[in-house]
């Protein structure tokens, strides 16, 4: 038994739990133990804070997007809304514009159209003032008759200009 190498394995195993109890190792040990225990414990405790706060952050993040998103949308609408009104203005004032131009053409031609008949008019009292001169001259002859020629001509002039 004493030539057996497990016996003096068992009789220093003994021994040394001997030493260990004698100077409190396994205290040491057991606080150590408790120490870290602790220390896990805090590290779980911050990580558990830590994703409590990520997830509080990522629902922040969240609703400022939706509401970006939501203003982004607002803003859309509201420059669809303006480019129609801006088309609409401009279609209103085109047609003004067009309405305002035909109507000063025709005023341009109504306005062209009493020159020329004006023009007409005149050619025709000059034509019918030449005509008259020139048959009256021949069929009354004198002094009389220059001066009823020169009081007929001045009045057709008179009455057909």
């Amino acid at each position: 038994m004493f030539y057996q190498a497990e016996f003096w394995v068992a009789v220093a195993f003994v021994l040394l739990m001997a030493v260990f109890a004698y100077f409190g190792i396994h205290r040491t040990v057991l606080k150590a133990l408790d120490h870290r225990s602790e220390r896990i414990k805090a590290e779980l405790d911050e990580a558990r804070r830590l994703k409590d706060e990520a997830a509080k952050l990522l629902a922040e993040y969240k609703a400022r997007h939706a509401k970006a998103e939501a203003e982004a949308q607002d803003i859309i609408a509201s420059a669809k809304a303006e480019a129609e009104r801006i088309a609409s203005e401009a279609k209103t004032k085109l047609e003004d514009f067009v309405a305002r131009r035909t109507k000063t053409a025709e005023g341009k031609i109504a306005l062209a159209e009493a020159q020329a008949l004006a023009d007409v008019r005149a050619a025709a009292a000059n034509a019918a003032v030449t005509a008259a001169s020139a048959i009256l001259s021949q069929s009354v002859q004198g002094s009389v008759a220059d001066d009823l020629l020169i009081k007929g001509i001045a009045e057709v002039k008179a009455k057909l200009n």
